[in-house]
């Protein structure tokens, strides 16, 4: 069956996290990624990644660059540079993650590529977007979460900030970037002309502040960090302590909270003019959580969970990595891939949340990160380089040396 994005083709210039996350939810879908990879300095950082790294390669870099093609190219030399620009002939947009005036000193604009394909997309993912104050910064996940503020909404009331315990900027930068893409895409094969897609992950951070900025902006609310990750007006949903761990329980409805009062004992509470309402449960969360979490202590998790799942109460166990990629709804969303590597043996990780298909539709076969480099002559033939023009690459060190 064909897949949707399986007559697109990208040529990427990216590295590390946010930019191949990205792109390989594009590749899940079939697109054709192309990566080059600069073989002055040993390609993509992600390759050198610890603790699981070998030499070129590592657990870190198969967890991000899944189904995609490696060529070795120096673009800043007269051969690499046109190798490259007889890939931009090809393919549909070029993408990077890189600090935002790289583009323009590698020449891989718009206005730099419209001449060798007016519908090429060049999209850029920097730290901080080609214009700006901050346009030349280096940006990372935790200092975007920094700046964005979310280290100040992260971690518990008087503590010290904390940053998500993923790279969430990072992350949902790569998202908005593919969609970037496909919109870009899109738009150039309807009306024959590309453009630029200007993305940052600083714009992607300050953008996911979402309700509490409006509220910040529009009413001068001032967000604060909660005790046990506690929703900022929704009372009660946030972590409780049990008595051998912890759950999470969510009253994001008023039925919810009724129901809750019935599995908790006190069905009286939800008569409590203190408690009836969203509001009244923000005003008096100082009088009621103590009192909630007095309650859960007394049973464990287990017990707990059976009556709120019964009640159909949003509720979760806290768990770690393991349970989370134990769980029988992980397995039969087949969300784990299996790929064969020649030094790491059978790579375990995780595939794409996209999805396009009926449900219950098997996945494309997925193949692991390429090796660096490992497609380099077989694109150059495809380009129409022979064997000689290839060799002569080589040599002048546009492809890397030996």
């Amino acid at each position: 069956m064909r897949r949707p994005l399986d007559d697109v083709r990208i040529v990427s210039l990216e590295q590390y996290g946010a930019g191949p996350f990205g792109s390989m939810h594009l590749a899940e879908l079939g697109a054709e990624i192309i990566k080059i990879e600069d073989p002055t300095v040993g390609g993509d950082v992600g390759r050198t990644i610890p603790p699981y790294a070998e030499p070129g390669d590592s657990l870190f870099f198969q967890s991000f660059n899944r189904d995609k093609s490696s060529i070795t190219l120096d673009v800043r030399t007269p051969g690499g540079r046109a190798v490259f620009h007889d890939l931009v002939r090809t393919a549909d947009a070029v993408y990077s993650n890189l600090r935002g005036d790289v583009p323009a000193k590698l020449g891989i604009r718009y206005e730099d590529l419209r001449g060798i394909n007016p519908r090429i997309v060049c999209c850029s993912l920097t730290g901080f977007g080609m214009t700006g104050p901050r346009s030349t910064e280096p940006g990372y996940d935790y200092v975007l979460q920094a700046l964005g503020g979310w280290m100040s909404l992260t971690g518990e009331p008087g503590g010290a900030p904390q940053k998500t315990g993923l790279s969430l900027v990072d992350y949902c930068g790569g998202y908005v970037a593919a969609i970037a893409l496909l919109g870009a895409i899109h738009g150039a094969r309807r009306d024959g002309v590309g453009t630029d897609c200007d993305l940052s992950l600083y714009d992607t951070a300050v953008s996911l502040l979402t309700y509490p900025g409006t509220w910040h902006l529009t009413a001068g609310y001032e967000p604060a960090r909660t005790r046990q990750s506690a929703h900022p007006s929704l009372v009660p949903f946030q972590a409780f302590e049990a008595a051998d761990g912890w759950l999470v329980v969510g009253c994001a409805k008023e039925k919810f909270w009724q129901r809750l009062t019935v599995v908790l004992g006190r069905p009286e509470l939800a008569d409590d003019p203190r408690f009836a309402t969203f509001a009244d449960r923000a005003e008096h969360r100082d009088e009621l959580l103590p009192l909630l979490e007095e309650l859960i202590r007394t049973r464990t998790v287990a017990d707990w969970l059976a009556p709120m799942y019964a009640a159909a109460i949003p509720c979760a166990p806290i768990r770690d990595v393991a349970g989370a990629l134990t769980d029988p709804h992980t397995v039969e969303r087949d969300l784990l891939a299996e790929t064969d590597h020649a030094v790491f043996g059978a790579v375990r990780s995780l595939r794409s949340a996209v999805r396009v298909g009926p449900p219950g539709a098997d996945r494309a076969p997925t193949r692991a990160a390429p090796a660096m480099g490992a497609d380099t002559d077989r694109v150059l033939r495809e380009l129409g380089y022979d064997d000689d023009a290839i060799t002569a690459l080589r040599d002048a060190g546009a492809l890397g040396r030996d």
